[in-house]
């Protein structure tokens, strides 16, 4: 079923009127006095910082650049969706934040409420393109967002690649995906994985389920059980926390994970293939370094991809062979080199 944002976020991100935005937003107000550093808050999603990788890595970009660039920092967690208009209410108003970071997809209905409310404040989103019509106003992109983006699917290329290997080694062509919702940052993931499974060998089943939700490891693991039931040797998790659910239930039964995000090698100790890693700490990092540097792309995107590091894979068990990771690393240089392009997205559940 295909979940939308505004199915997966609740009515904290319902469309309101401009009376009522006025009125719960309100106008900003300038410090009395110039802050001595640049403020800059960071904004969960509903995983909070305490995840797998996700925004804990984003919160070690804002703390990098806390220690580097000597900003002053904010990170602000979001306990439910309900949570974001306030705490954007307090990056804002009780930090006087000149920067303010929305931590995922998720949050892009409230960042391009605000970015039009305050066209003076500098607003910027992982995991969201600028053109995204909820960052929008009047269809037009706001010149004071900017998108952090990554190109997962190559990522998710690349994991593919030995997942289809390891499931042909055990004498079956199935695989698996667990995603968290059906949103565009989960399935470039899942474009690329599939995509490049069946270019390495050709046949190969993937099959791909959601278990609607990023932070309850409860809710993936019999998603991860019922693929397994159906031949599954390898699942790819792509649910946040939850997926973590899914790698342990992998292991139990004796099959194999693949992580996301962060290196998930010790989520099920001998039963993680690799990871799919996302830098999401670099991309915040970067964007605070350009915000304070007076070289924010503002109506633009940042763009983190294999050339440049951004995506990439974990480190990977030692029972991924040789021709594996050669035939891995190959597909690795034709995308850098751009004669390799896995999709960003899977049309007609073609890849």
């Amino acid at each position: 079923m295909k979940i939308s944002r505004w199915m997966v976020v609740a009515g904290a991100l319902a469309v309101v009127t401009a009376v009522a935005l006025a009125g719960s937003i309100g106008v900003a107000k300038a410090p009395a006095a110039a802050k001595a550093k640049y403020a800059v808050a960071l904004v969960s999603d509903v995983a909070g910082f305490n995840d797998n990788g996700f925004n804990k890595a984003q919160l070690a970009g804002l703390n990098q650049a806390k220690s580097k660039l000597g900003i002053a920092a904010f990170p602000i967690v979001s306990h439910q969706e309900s949570d974001y208009q306030s705490n954007y209410n307090t990056a804002i108003k009780s930090d006087h934040a000149k920067l303010i970071i929305a931590a995922g997809f998720l949050l892009a209905g409230t960042v391009g409420k605000y970015a039009h409310a305050y066209p003076h404040t500098k607003f910027a989103i992982t995991d969201d393109p600028v053109n995204d019509p909820a960052l929008k106003f009047n269809n037009k992109v706001q010149s004071n967002v900017e998108g952090i983006t990554y190109a997962t699917q190559e990522g998710g290329c690349l994991v593919g690649v030995l997942a289809a290997e390891m499931a042909k080694s055990k004498g079956t062509k199935t695989i698996g995906v667990v995603g968290g919702y059906e949103i565009p940052p989960v399935d470039a993931y899942i474009a690329g994985y599939k995509y490049c499974a069946t270019k390495a060998v050709p046949g190969t089943k993937i099959l791909v389920q959601y278990a609607l939700s990023f932070d309850d490891p409860s809710k993936c693991s019999p998603v991860a059980d019922n693929e397994i039931n159906q031949g599954a040797q390898v699942i790819f998790q792509v649910a946040g926390s939850c997926g973590d659910g899914a790698l342990t239930e992998a292991a139990t039964r004796g099959k194999w994970g693949v992580g996301v995000d962060a290196d998930e090698y010790n989520v099920a100790p001998g039963h993680i293939l690799t990871s799919a890693l996302k830098q999401t700490g670099v991309g915040v990092y970067d964007t605070i370094q350009g915000a304070v540097g007076g070289k924010f792309k503002g109506g633009k995107n940042l763009v983190f991809n294999l050339k440049n590091k951004g995506v990439g894979v974990g480190k990977m068990s030692p029972k991924v062979l040789s021709s594996w990771k050669t035939l891995m690393n190959k597909y690795k240089s034709q995308i850098i080199a751009g004669t390799l392009k896995p999709p960003a997205a899977c049309k007609n559940n073609k890849c």
